[in-house]
Parts: C-alpha cells; sequence; structure tokens
C-alpha cells in the first residue's frame, strides 16, 4: 500500500532530550557520592524510576522526583536541605531549556508535509511536551498531534481509530525501538528507526525480539524522503 500517513516522534527524534538526562544524572551521581560513596547510585536510580513509571509517568517531573527520592533513601534522610534544593535546579534547568532540533529535521519535515498527512505522535508529560512543540518552530508542520501517556498497541490502535488512519497506509518514524517501532509493525503499519546517541534502557528492545520485516533503520532523518519512497 502506498503511504498516505507519517507520524514522528518528538524526543530524540526531532529534538535533543536523553542527552540532558544523562548530564543531569552525572552531576546528581556526583553529589550522592559525597554522602553515600559506596552505593550504586545509577542502579537505585533505575529501579526508582521504573517504580514510578505508574505514578507520575515520563519526563522531566518524574524523573526530577525519582531523584529527590533516591537522594533521600540512599542518605536515610540525612541528605541537607540545600542538595535537594540543587536537584529540584537541575530539573527546573531541563523543563526551561530550549528546544534543539537534531540536524536536518525541519529541512526534511517539510519536504514529507508536502506529500504526506503528518502527525506527531509522542509521550511524556503534557505541558513539557506541549512547550516544546512550541519552541520548536515546527507545529504547522503536523496535521495533528497526539500527546500520550504510553506508546503500545492499544494507543496506535486508538489513535488510528481517532485519526482514521489505515495501519496499511501508515509509517511511524522514531528513535525508540520498544515504543515507535514493534507496536506498530504487530498493528500492520511500517516503521523507520532512527537512533539517537544515547537511548534509555527502557526503551530497548534485544535484536531476536524485533519484527523480521515491516521496519527499516537509518542514520539521519535526511535519509527518510528515499526510504518512504522504497517503503
Amino acid at each position: 500500500m502506498p503511504i498516505r500517513v507519517v507520524g514522528f516522534d518528538g524526543d530524540d527524534t526531532l529534538w535533543h532530550s536523553e542527552t540532558r538526562f544523562h548530564l543531569t544524572q552525572a552531576e546528581f551521581r556526583d553529589l550522592l557520592q559525597r554522602h553515600a560513596p559506596d552505593a550504586d547510585v545509577d542502579a537505585r536510580l533505575a529501579d526508582k524510576e521504573m517504580q514510578n513509571l505508574s505514578i507520575y509517568g515520563y519526563g522531566v517531573k518524574s524523573f526530577t522526583l525519582s531523584m529527590l527520592e533516591t537522594a533521600i533513601e540512599l542518605t536515610g534522610g540525612r541528605i541537607p536541605a540545600g542538595d535537594l534544593n540543587t536537584i529540584l535546579g537541575w530539573g527546573k534547568k531541563m523543563l526551561t531549556q530550549p528546544t534543539e532540533l537534531l540536524d536536518g529535521v525541519e529541512e526534511t519535515l517539510r519536504a514529507i508535509a508536502a506529500a504526506h498527512d503528518v502527525y506527531l505522535i509522542t509521550k511524556g508529560d503534557l505541558f513539557n511536551q506541549e512547550s516544546k512543540l512550541a519552541s520548536s518552530g515546527l507545529g504547522d508542520l503536523f496535521l495533528g498531534v497526539e500527546i500520550v501517556s504510553e506508546k503500545n498497541g492499544d494507543t496506535y490502535r486508538g489513535i488510528f481509530k481517532r485519526r482514521g488512519i489505515d495501519p496499511s497506509e501508515f509509517v511511524m518514524v522514531g528513535n525508540s525501538l520498544r515504543s515507535d517501532i514493534v507496536p506498530v509493525v504487530a498493528l500492520g503499519g511500517r516503521a523507520v528507526h532512527i537512533p539517537y546517541q544515547v537511548t534509555w534502557a527502557h526503551e530497548e528492545v534485544a535484536e531476536d525480539l524485533l519484527p523480521k520485516q515491516g521496519w527499516r533503520r537509518i542514520e539521519r532523518i535526511a535519509e527518510l524522503p528515499g526510504v518512504l519512497k522504497d517503503l
């Protein structure tokens, strides 16, 4: 079937995101090791994030709350209020940083929007994602925007029904195998994976569990128009 609709992920597909989490986590690790030098800060924070996903969801606010909880637990509640305030400051800084587009995004998106219906399908905190989109300069290119709490089969199925999209005419483009590739292909759509330089472990999928067909992997978004023609 010809491709009629192209969906784009936001974070780390259109604009930078995960590198900011990694830089903040490195600062957090350094701070906590002054109080708990033998602790595996990264592992404890990762566990706390997974525990909190069903409560706080995804995004900077969830990450900040998980850092605060981890800091309190690892120090037995002895961490100074000033250090907790520092952690809060990191979260605020992440939330107020300007949106930084990846190379080639605007030109590629404009070219694709001229020939296809284009949607932004991204997950995370509603206010933060709306702010990123508003400051990206890309808002006028999307026929519709879907900001969701999770990206799985049920989510995509609901979007297809709401938007009148036939999965066989749909391609999803994103950096997450778990969120952008596997569920879309399972529903009969197609997908293009564009790996980001840093990927959260939660979004990875073992190679042997990936679909055998129905998706492609490219190195940069500028390759996408040619791939869509092939698909």
